[in-house]
């Protein structure tokens, strides 16, 4: 298939991975362009080229994330793709926050998870179970002593704010959503009202999004077009990891293409 564009169908919104600038996704904006659907691409605040940086003066968490900045990417892209039907989608934690965005605002008519999941820490398997259970305890002292969260030095994320990571250990311990500093009360009873079609795909390869934790993030709505799908390194071409898809996207593309309209399609596990 050529990576020329064509008229869109659809615009996604698309929320990056943790730490993660928003040009990383270029390739993948292309190769959907290229099946009719357009993607914008969000700035995480202190991240790429998002002015801000995360400090101890300068701090931020989900509920800036998501009353302020999300809204003002999303209206941008409806303003720039009128009367196209308006997906909300991410990588990582920005399908977490795909969610979560849906949930607060509405808007959306369909959601698209890669490589994420709920991150209880009682979904991931073996020792790995207690290893993320520990992280999801240690990061509010840490972050609170040194002012933000030193990812670049620990080698997960980046510097990210630390009551971002705050709120993000908060789901890590407990499973949910609810509580979050900021955010309305009974936030997953929002969450559990959606009913859009959801398309999850996992990376056959990827330790840090287990089959679990997936299917809770899908469970925690209402959804009954739920399409879920493996990636293999022989649909990819790289690994079937966290982030080597980002490098070769085609595959990812082709499964959001087949998927959308109709709220079926996907791969196979």
């Amino acid at each position: 298939m050529s990576d020329a564009p064509i008229p869109a169908r659809a615009a996604l919104l698309w929320l990056p991975a943790l730490g993660v600038p928003a040009r990383k996704y270029e390739r993948l904006g292309a190769a959907l362009a290229a099946r009719g659907i357009a993607l914008g691409v969000h700035e995480w605040r202190g991240t790429g080229a998002h002015p801000a940086r995360p400090s101890r003066r300068d701090d931020w968490g989900y509920r800036e994330l998501l009353l302020e900045d999300i809204p003002a990417t999303c209206s941008a892209l409806s303003a720039a793709h009128p009367g196209v039907p308006l997906l909300y989608g991410g990588h990582s934690i920005g399908a977490q926050f795909a969610v979560l965005a849906a949930a607060l605002h509405g808007g959306a008519e369909g959601l698209v998870a890669v490589g994420s999941g709920v991150p209880h820490w009682r979904l991931f398997p073996g020792p790995l179970r207690w290893l993320v259970g520990a992280f999801g305890h240690v990061l509010p002292p840490l972050t609170r002593a040194v002012g933000s969260y030193p990812g670049h030095r620990l080698g997960f994320a980046g510097r990210e704010a630390g009551q971002l990571m705050r709120d993000w250990s908060q789901t890590v311990r407990r499973g949910h959503y609810d509580g979050l500093p900021g955010l309305p009360e009974r936030l997953g009873e929002r969450i559990a009202a959606l009913e859009l079609p959801f398309l999850g795909l996992r990376l056959a390869e990827d330790r840090l999004v287990p089959a679990a934790s997936l299917r809770a993030l899908v469970a925690a709505t209402s959804t009954r077009s739920a399409s879920e799908g493996v990636l293999h390194a022989e649909h990819l071409g790289v690994a079937a990891d966290h982030f080597a898809w980002m490098r070769e996207p085609r595959a990812v593309a082709d499964a959001i293409a087949g998927w959308w309209p109709g709220g079926r399609g996907g791969l196979s596990s």
